[in-house]
């Protein structure tokens, strides 16, 4: 039985929220928090860090009858999916160490053959895997089936912050660590080939793989670097740099669009936070969404591919999505001043953002969704394939070509100003 208590839904936008049940002596203090939130690829399983080194994994959408009524009616997400099979009850692993960082694997290319419900889909999910990443460096594999450790993965001499599978069906797994590291393991020979990419001068807060899997962005968390890395070469390509600001800020997280011509990354400096939209090809900043909130300790960003529409999705004490090229939020949730969120991820299948908080609960969202322009699918179709160099010698108007290479962005979304601030933006 799951240790989640639903609350009363307070935010029409909220759909769930599961709250760990925990002895007295423990609320509040440090190690509770959820650090992570994943959905697997195929979106029947949702995975969180509650905290205290604790994993749960649950088939998703969530058993009705662990539901209070109030809840259940407002949650109408749909699914093919059945529930009475044994390898769909709730999963917990013990993994002795605070965890971090946590990833579904692998993640199979997008085809038709994994659009299909899961009923007609190929039956090869035997082999999926959850890699979790623990604050003394180890990564432990899982069997999320069989609830089994399959094997270690060690090497890191710092917490494990993060952890991704490339979009391509290998076994390749890569973790970014407070050691300033990333590593490029080969789960298919269980880790012993790996891969060190060395160059972060301080702490790696995030690492992302773009769409095509040819390269591998990372943010330090001090050293104020989001760096590119080849995932074919193994090596540094270039640094993202936007000017020197005048302040202190430190990089948050970072994420691809899911056509790969666009690095978001996130920043926060005192009561500041901002998000700067990148090409990752030519490193030229396309635009930046300011956002301004008092005492903020972290923050996080995403982007998301739902059934019908793209956007950008930032999350600290309220969710926050924008659509690149539109001014203003498409969708802003209610303020929560008491707790901070930590990290976020969009279902999928779309239609639904999981939230995991510094309380070590997590809370569903639902995010709306707009019915893209036929030029928007052109242009995400494209971006896949062409790089920004390969698109700027085309003979295009330039118009169009702005549009392709995403230039047409406002170079400033704001969406809270205040003059006594606009010094900090200078340079």
């Amino acid at each position: 039985m799951l240790p989640f208590r639903p609350p009363p839904v307070s935010d029409p936008t909220l759909i769930l929220e599961l709250k760990t049940r925990r002895p007295p002596s423990l609320e509040g203090r440090a190690g509770c928090e959820s650090w992570s939130v994943d959905f697997s690829p195929d979106g029947d399983w949702f995975a969180w860090s509650m905290g205290h080194g604790i994993v749960w994994v649950v088939a998703w959408p969530l058993d009705s009858e662990k539901q209070d009524r109030k809840t259940t009616k407002r949650f109408k997400y749909k699914t093919s999916i059945s529930t009475k099979k044994t390898d769909r009850e709730d999963k917990s692993f013990s993994c002795g160490h605070p965890v971090w960082g946590l990833a579904f694997g692998p993640r199979p290319p997008k085809s038709a053959a994994w659009a299909r419900p899961a009923k007609t889909r190929p039956q090869g999910n035997n082999s999926l895997l959850l890699a979790t990443g623990l604050e003394n460096g180890v990564i432990k594999i899982w069997n999320v089936l069989t609830g089994n450790a399959v094997f270690d993965l060690r090497g890191h001499e710092g917490v494990v912050r993060d952890l991704v599978f490339p979009q391509n069906g290998t076994l390749t797994l890569i973790s970014s660590s407070r050691d300033k590291t990333l590593r490029i393991w080969d789960l298919a020979q269980k880790g012993k080939k790996v891969q060190v990419l060395s160059g972060h001068k301080d702490w790696i807060s995030c690492c992302s793989v773009s769409s095509d899997c040819s390269m591998i962005a990372s943010v330090g968390r001090f050293d104020r670097m989001a760096c590119l890395w080849s995932l074919r070469s193994y090596t540094f390509m270039r640094n993202l740099t936007g000017g020197t600001r005048k302040t202190l800020y430190l990089q948050s997280s970072c994420d691809f669009s899911p056509d790969g011509a666009l690095l978001a990354t996130t920043a926060f400096s005192g009561s500041s936070w901002w998000i700067d939209l990148w090409d990752p090809y030519t490193a030229e900043k396309l635009a930046t969404l300011v956002r301004l909130s008092a005492s903020l300790r972290s923050s996080c960003t995403c982007f998301w591919k739902g059934l019908i529409a793209d956007g950008c999705v930032c999350l600290c004490r309220a969710l926050r999505i924008w659509e690149p090229g539109k001014k203003g939020m498409a969708m802003q949730t209610k303020v929560d001043r008491e707790t901070n969120g930590l990290c976020c991820k969009y279902h999928p299948r779309g239609g639904v953002v999981a939230t995991g908080t510094r309380d070590g609960h997590v809370q569903f969202w639902r995010v709306p969704t707009t019915v893209p322009s036929l030029r928007h699918l052109c242009r995400s179709v494209l971006r896949h394939a062409v790089s920004t160099h390969q698109m700027e010698p085309l003979p295009l108007p330039k118009r169009i070509l702005e549009y392709l290479t995403y230039r047409n962005i406002p170079d400033r979304l704001k969406t809270c100003c205040s003059s006594s601030d606009d010094d900090e933006w200078e340079g």
